[in-house]
């Protein structure tokens, strides 16, 4: 019954922005921190970053660090990916996960120019 569903994904420019979200259900979506993960082809799975519970609290990976902003909508069981400054590293399928069990399909960011 765990859902998580991403969106906001897309084609943008170097140095752009985009706002990712995550619409969540089936579990207790505001006692839970949330993670952002993302995976290119060959790559592992990487941790961008996790958010608290109420939200006071975020952490980031060093490589995201200063350009991308996590908050989280309880009261719409959603959850945000705020990214500027893209770059092409950042390229990637981009998901949310509470303990890494469940996940969705994820949505797709391309940086090209």
């Amino acid at each position: 019954q765990v859902q998580l569903v991403e969106s906001g994904g897309g084609l943008v420019q170097p140095g752009g922005s985009l706002r990712l979200s995550c619409v969540a259900s089936g579990f207790a979506f505001s006692d839970l921190w949330m993670f952002w993960v993302r995976q290119d082809p060959g790559k592992g799975l990487e941790w961008v970053g996790n958010i608290s519970p109420d939200g006071a609290t975020t952490n980031y990976a060093n490589s995201v660090k200063g350009r991308f902003t996590i908050s989280r909508d309880n009261a719409k069981n959603t959850l945000h990916l705020q990214i500027d400054s893209l770059k092409s590293e950042d390229t990637a399928v981009y998901y949310c996960t509470k303990l890494w069990d469940f996940w969705g399909q994820g949505t797709q960011v391309t940086v090209s120019s």
